[in-house]
């Protein structure tokens, strides 16, 4: 049975537009551009404009860390959506490439204190794949929810 999860509810605390950084895998675009129509789509019931977001294809999901930092570093943005699909093979391709991809993403985090939404699908097969496509749209909804949790503690007054 196809895992069916609920559309993200807003459950943002700012209204403020964002600019918005998405960095997506062309391996595996069968399933990576489901992924980004349905960050788009949520995005823009979050209030994002078009105007505000910015996509850029990378060769794979071991890219998206570097392009994620280049996005980072440029500081056009207040946050960043990542995309992509590993599929498990034969050999152990699979975790290395994976677990970069989570290392490389968890580090601009913290490296650039920007929220960046983990849209990187592990998957045994294509059909468990494609049956986790939402997973774009709740990458971008946990990113924005960051962004305004990032900005509230910025704005926090220090005693």
């Amino acid at each position: 049975m196809p895992h069916k999860a609920p559309l993200p509810s807003a459950a943002r605390t700012s209204n403020r537009q964002r600019r918005v950084a998405i960095v997506v895998s062309r391996f595996h675009e069968n399933v990576t551009a489901k992924l980004l129509a349905g960050a788009r789509e949520a995005l823009r019931r979050g209030g994002i404009a078009d105007s505000h977001v910015e996509v850029t294809w990378v060769p794979g999901a071991f890219e998206l860390p570097v392009v994620a930092e280049a996005a980072a570093t440029s500081e056009r943005f207040d946050a960043i959506v990542a995309l992509g699909c590993v599929i498990r093979g034969e050999t152990p391709h699979f975790e290395y490439v994976a677990g970069e991809a989570a290392r490389g993403l968890g580090n601009v985090a913290l490296a650039h204190r920007i929220a960046v939404g983990f849209g990187v699908l592990t998957t045994d097969n294509e059909s468990q794949a494609l049956a986790r496509v939402s997973k774009g749209a709740e990458a971008v909804q946990a990113a924005l929810e960051t962004a305004d949790a990032l900005e509230k503690l910025d704005a926090a007054p220090r005693d």
